[in-house]
């Protein structure tokens, strides 16, 4: 059994601070009359004689069905893609911005918290104890109850403080409009709070004067923050761009040709691919093409190849065309990590991996999309995209060659180039003819490796590239792309170096391109068709380990990443399957509250002591006739107080002196009568009732 509750820990908000607070509340979030009603209902409390019992079960299933609310309203503002976090409008974060990071959601979420709570705080307001159990909001303290001895006083705590500051903290959490308003109001309520609980001792003027300075100190404090919180954005933005800057850059292609070793790369699974109603799979995956190349370095040609913004389609926000007009187009769907940082947006960038012939996006929740004349296409957006790229056009949103830069040579690569258009003998060939005899030169001469060995000691006047055309023959694909593109430029056909992904491994109905899968070809003009084409020249037969043990274990690990990414970059289903699978959790947590309590009203004094059941232990005590005569000298007891601190608090009147040590022995024999197994002795009995009657006789 428990014993008497003891008194709650936390004291009763002034009248009329809660229904301020919320109107602060809801003018600073927007919620101005919901604040207002709020307010209304939990001052109306004090003059409602309404009160429903309440358990502490009771409490608890509306303490969890709060907290299931919350987990709902994260769930909601995640899913949903309407602005302002809802079809209503009721939530006031920009999903767009959700998407982003979780930053938004969990602003949006603090900025409802009165809200969120109202409900708890109501049922506390409202109950007939007027305070909360802790072991109804506390594991720890519900753990000690159960493991207690039940001699152990029920703990109650009283959550109107609390609440107070909870609305102040969620009132701070909004745009920062330039105005002071917000701190004047939370002077003035806190000042307002205080005062009923300043030292009696001290003069007024002395805690005026310490709440003055207090406040005048923490306004400076929170402007120097705000200045702190300034700069570090600033820092924090240089420095994401240069640790999160894309694998890929539009500008420059720094090659790995003339290094000495093995060209290490990682198994690291990047792009996620799957073909849709019956699609081919695309053999390529373009990210970048440039045009210069000189030092081990390829480039674009400068502010002619800069980006210009793509217009999303009409109506349709997460649809983009590339090249307008396209029709039977095939269709995947890719999912790649957007690894690079822009800030002018403030979120995620990178360039788009995408099949040759791509003409539309669809369903990409890009909050900007780019391209540029070479057929690079650059959004910003969420860390993690899903779409589908059509794609099947002969035509490439590439722009046609410009002589000056597509069949420019780099001049100390010239020597070795045309020596090898001389070992080919094709200076009088067609184009077409030309292409075929680089490819079976390359295919029947050279080998593919990535273990490059230091053979230019003995060729000090070449190139690294002039080596590997003249002497070494044996190399990766960015020396198998570079003189290709070198080779027919000096045969006037205007060509390009491209950058992206080879797709090639299968994985149940899908494809995963790995970091290692990385690869360069290159690009050439089909002076008949008017068209872009991509020609690769590296050799079958590419240098891959056989696959080690532990790539199932990162494989599986990358799942479980892709999977959380997609919850977090809103790109699945999985929340809004969780907020249907919470709606009825929270309708039965809800039906549980409202019936399964009766309300009651609270009963005269009288006619309670009238019906004090006698079934249980120690309730016919001779202790509560006591009670009730020291209640009528003005000294009632409080709602949740326990009969040991009331006692105390009667014992204060100097009348009672004399009666201190016997009414406090009294009380031992009153709970030993109610609380242990084995009751009192009959002595012990006809002693309480005896010495009860003696002490009402000298009360009266």
């Amino acid at each position: 059994m428990n014993t008497e509750p003891v008194p709650p820990t936390g004291r009763a908000t002034p009248p009329g601070l809660l229904l301020a607070t919320l109107v602060f509340w809801g003018w600073q979030s927007g919620w101005l009359w919901t604040g207002a009603a709020m307010g209304v209902l939990l001052e109306a409390a004090r003059f409602i004689p309404l009160r429903w019992e309440l358990t502490q079960a009771d409490f608890q299933r509306i303490w969890n069905f709060c907290f299931l609310l919350a987990l709902a309203m994260g769930i909601y503002v995640f899913s949903t893609n309407d602005p302002g976090g809802g079809a209503a409008g009721t939530l006031q974060a920009s999903a767009r911005k959700v998407s982003v990071s979780g930053l938004d959601t969990s602003m949006t979420l603090l900025r409802q918290l009165p809200v969120i709570w109202f409900l708890f705080v109501a049922a506390q307001f409202f109950s007939a104890g007027q305070a909360i159990p802790l072991a109804a909001i506390s594991w720890i303290a519900r753990r000690r109850q159960q493991q207690g001895t039940g001699m152990e006083p029920e703990k109650h705590i009283n959550v109107a403080y609390p609440y107070f500051m909870l609305c102040l903290y969620s009132a701070g959490i909004h745009t920062n409009d330039g105005t002071h308003l917000y701190f004047y109001g939370l002077c003035g309520l806190l000042t307002w709070a205080l005062w009923p609980l300043r030292a009696r001792k001290a003069a007024i003027w002395v805690w005026c004067v310490l709440l003055a300075t207090a406040l005048t100190l923490g306004y400076y404090g929170v402007h120097g923050i705000g200045q702190l919180e300034q700069f570090a954005n600033n820092y924090n933005s240089q420095l994401l761009a240069r640790l999160l800057q894309p694998q890929t850059s539009a500008e420059v292609s720094r090659t790995s040709i003339g290094k000495i070793g093995r060209l290490k790369l990682s198994n690291r699974i990047l792009i996620r691919l799957e073909p849709l109603n019956g699609s081919p799979v695309p053999t390529y995956l373009r990210e970048a093409s440039y045009r210069k190349y000189y030092s081990q370095i390829w480039q674009t040609a400068g502010k002619s190849d800069e980006f210009q913004t793509v217009v999303n389609d009409v109506g349709q926000e997460n649809d983009w065309s590339l090249l307008p007009g396209s029709t039977n187009l095939a269709t995947v769907q890719i999912a790649n990590y957007l690894t690079g940082w822009s800030k002018e947006s403030s979120s995620a960038q990178g360039l788009l991996p995408l099949p040759s012939g791509t003409a539309r996006l669809t369903d990409l929740p890009a909050f900007e999309l780019k391209k540029n004349p070479l057929g690079a296409v650059l959004a910003a957006g969420p860390g993690l995209v899903i779409y589908q790229a059509h794609f099947g056009n002969a035509a490439t949103m590439d722009e046609a060659p410009d002589t000056n830069v597509d069949l420019l040579m780099a001049s100390n690569e010239v020597s070795a180039v045309d020596q090898v258009i001389a070992e080919m003998q094709v200076a009088s060939a067609t184009d077409r003819e030309k292409m075929l005899a680089i490819q079976r030169f390359f295919a029947s001469k050279f080998t593919y490796t990535l273990n490059i060995k230091n053979e230019m000691k003995a060729y000090t006047n070449s190139t690294p590239l002039g080596n590997f055309l003249l002497h070494q023959r044996s190399g990766y694909c960015e020396y198998f792309a570079t003189a290709t593109v070198l080779l027919l430029r000096e045969l006037h056909i205007p060509a390009r170096y491209a950058v992206g992904y080879l797709v090639h491994e299968r994985a149940g109905q899908r494809y995963v391109v790995r970091e290692r899968d990385a690869h360069a070809w290159c690009l050439v003009w089909n002076s008949a068709t008017k068209m872009w084409e991509d020609f690769d020249t590296t050799p079958a037969g590419m240098d891959n380990p056989a696959p080690s043990f532990t790539r199932p274990f990162q494989d599986a690990w990358s799942w479980v990443r892709f999977q959380f990414a997609k919850f977090w970059w809103s790109q699945g289903q999985f929340r809004k399957y969780a907020l249907w699978l919470l709606i009825p959790v929270l309708g039965l947590s809800l039906y549980q509250i409202l019936f399964r309590r009766k309300r009651k009203r609270p009963a005269p004094a009288a006619a309670s002591a009238k019906s004090v059941p006698v079934d249980w232990p120690g309730l016919d005590s001779e202790f509560y006739r006591l009670e009730t005569r020291l209640a009528a000298r003005g000294v009632p007891r409080l709602p949740g107080e326990s009969l040991t601190h009331w006692l105390e608090r009667v014992l204060v009147d100097p009348a009672l002196t004399d009666m201190r040590q016997p009414m406090r022995e009294l009380l031992r024999l009153h709970y030993q009568h109610r609380f242990d197994p084995q009751g009192l002795s009959p002595a012990d009995r006809e002693r309480l009732t005896r010495e009860v009657n003696a002490c009402l006789a000298k009360l009266n």
